[in-house]
């Protein structure tokens, strides 16, 4: 093992090449093009034996990876933002063929308006393809999760596509002290691609629920697709378990950090949990019995895992780095849904809208809804969603209008 510095697009690579890789189909992104650029140097140097093959869009690379897992090749791709929704309509159908590979997002913000920098939308956006979902906080989990990927996807009960996800900007272009498993060690946890029954052959065509079906032969196809994603939570787990006792490193499906003894929780995925993490420490230096959870795997989604660590508390704030159009956090409304009618669950379940397009979250917000949540609980009211914006950013926002010339409505935004 190597202790070093990477990148969180680094990491990914390291990754990749550590599982023994043999195709690469590629196209550039921006946050995600390093990851791409450093295993074509390392194809080209002759350190990793893969074939890397840029195609002309983000549907041509998926529809590769998932044609070249249906032959029994293991398959790494990356994406991130637009890049992602381009190739929407191959992820839906890549887990529909049921082909086991790994896809890396980085996170990007969504257009219009353009960023380049991070917010969850573009992952939330394919929650519901059948994919699995990894979502890291740290470089180093970057790494270590694409190795456990390739095992979850290729377990026989699974063979679905799983997408490790990391915060542009915040994690893909900041290095972290990170160890870099030995080559034969990461090999043997990951094991050969035994592709069974996926192997397309052309003597021998399967048939992989492609064709057009009626609504009863779909209906079977679609959910025992959903029973393999929910099978998805234990195999990880066994998974997570043999990988602790190899590397010496622990990835829950759900990490509770200083949880046992809380009243209040923050829950957060991605790399703003490790500023949590901080808050938190502040926080019980100042007296409060706060804590965090962070669900690192988000499909299958960990509702019984969630509701062991909540059960019991006071409040939770979840604070999502999204929003869904009319809605609002999709995780609020996800674990809304997981804690409903469950003895035990929180009665305060607020919800915070943060972090997009790159945005900061600043400690000092953090312990706004920390005083929010003791206040909410106090009192027994859920309070408003709210979206983390300050004043000095809604006059700044003026300003830019005025220089615009755009003209200011009547109704002002409503802003906490």
């Amino acid at each position: 093992m190597k202790r070093t510095l990477l990148t969180g697009n680094g990491a990914a690579a390291w990754g990749a090449r550590l599982a023994a890789i043999d195709y690469i189909p590629a196209f550039p992104i921006t946050p995600q093009t390093e990851i791409l650029e450093t295993l074509a140097y390392w194809v080209d140097n002759g350190d990793l034996d893969a074939r890397l093959v840029t195609l002309e869009s983000e549907h041509s690379m998926i529809t590769a990876a998932g044609s070249s897992a249906a032959t029994g090749v293991r398959t790494f791709t990356a994406t991130s933002s637009q890049g992602l929704l381009h190739g929407m309509e191959m992820i839906y159908t890549v887990a529909g063929w049921r082909v086991p590979f790994v896809m890396v997002n980085v996170s990007r913000g969504l257009a219009a308006p353009l960023t380049l920098e991070s917010d969850h939308n573009d992952i939330m956006a394919v929650r519901d393809s059948g994919c699995l979902q990894l979502h890291c906080a740290t470089c180093q989990e970057v790494l270590d999760s694409i190795l456990i990927a390739y095992r979850l996807a290729e377990h026989p009960d699974i063979r679905l596509p799983v997408i490790v996800n990391l915060d542009g900007f915040y994690l893909s272009y900041t290095r972290e002290p990170a160890t870099i498993p030995d080559n034969d060690t990461s090999r043997t946890f990951v094991g050969e691609f035994d592709s069974r029954s996926i192997n397309f052959k052309a003597g021998a065509p399967l048939s992989h629920a492609s064709a057009v079906l009626g609504g009863s032969t779909y209906s079977y196809f679609r959910y025992s697709q959903h029973l393999a994603a929910q099978r998805g939570l234990p195999v990880y787990e066994e998974i997570a378990e043999e990988f602790a006792q190899i590397f010496g490193r622990r990835h829950d499906a759900v990490e509770g950090y200083r949880h046992e003894d809380a009243e209040y929780l923050f829950l957060m995925i991605g790399s703003f949990a490790t500023k949590g993490k901080e808050a938190v420490n502040s926080l019980r230096e100042a007296g409060w019995k706060i804590g965090l959870i962070r669900p690192h795997m988000l499909r299958p989604f960990p509702a019984e895992r969630i509701y062991t660590l909540a059960r019991g508390k006071k409040a939770i704030a979840v604070i999502d780095q999204n929003i869904s159009m009319g809605k609002g956090g999709v995780l609020h409304t996800e674990l809304a849904s997981a804690l409903y009618g469950k003895p035990g669950a929180p009665p305060v379940l607020a919800s915070f809208i943060g972090g997009l397009g790159g945005r900061d979250l600043p400690f000092e917000e953090l312990f706004e809804i920390a005083k929010t949540l003791r206040d909410s609980a106090a009192t027994g009211t859920t309070p408003s969603p709210r979206l983390l914006y300050t004043e000095t950013e809604m006059l700044e926002m003026r300003k830019l209008q005025a220089i615009a010339g755009v003209r200011i409505p009547f109704e002002e935004v409503h802003h906490d």
